[in-house]
């Protein structure tokens, strides 16, 4: 096989970095779908949108780890 000249390889490692973005998306966009899927059942409707929106931020931002531990630790709100 002969050796790429630079303009080549250029080419070659932007048309590698398009399919890894493709990669990257697909992944996370599959990813995102499984949890959506989890989100159907859970009884969010207790939750106005505006509170389910900032419970998944201030997880997402702290960690799944410390917002569990978090959330455990608050006491149970018995519900009628």
């Amino acid at each position: 096989m002969p050796k790429m000249n630079e303009r080549e390889r250029l080419a070659d490692l932007e048309a590698r970095q398009r399919r890894l973005a493709d990669d990257v998306t697909q992944a996370r966009s599959a990813l995102r779908d499984r949890y959506a899927a989890m989100v159907k059942d859970v009884g969010i409707e207790a939750l106005s949108e505006r509170e389910f929106r900032d419970v998944m931020t201030h997880a997402i931002r702290v960690g799944g780890t410390a917002a569990v531990g978090a959330l455990k630790a608050l006491p149970t709100v018995k519900t009628a």
